[in-house]
């Protein structure tokens, strides 16, 4: 009985996020609402981490912004405010984490692009 309950109260899927994985370079297209005006911004940066799965599964992007100034954000998977999620490139890590790169500014915060 629990099982079910629980799908009721599942939120579907978001089709327009793709499989993505930590070292992974996106773009990420986010509905912003601004008064009665919507538009779309563009969040451009690393996936540094995952969590969770079910409802409140998230992913964290982090890129440098002007002046070497580090930002980051965390998207629900599930949102319905993702427009779409762009996979521009893999890259080679071995962790699931990508804390470090916080501590890393210029050439030292790149990572290895994934050859296949």
């Amino acid at each position: 009985m629990s099982q079910q309950l629980m799908q009721h109260f599942e939120a579907p899927a978001n089709d327009n996020v793709p499989e993505l994985r930590p070292g992974d370079q996106v773009k990420v297209h986010i509905k912003i609402v601004e008064g009665d005006r919507e538009r779309v911004q563009v969040f451009p940066g690393t996936v540094i981490r995952q969590r969770g799965g079910g409802n409140d599964a998230t992913f964290t992007v982090r890129r440098i912004a002007s002046h070497g100034i580090g930002v980051e954000r965390t998207f629900l998977r599930k949102s319905p405010r993702l427009e779409k999620v762009e996979v521009t490139r893999h890259s080679h890590i071995r962790r699931a984490r990508l804390f470090f790169l916080r501590g890393r500014t210029g050439k030292r915060a790149r990572l290895a692009e994934k050859r296949r």
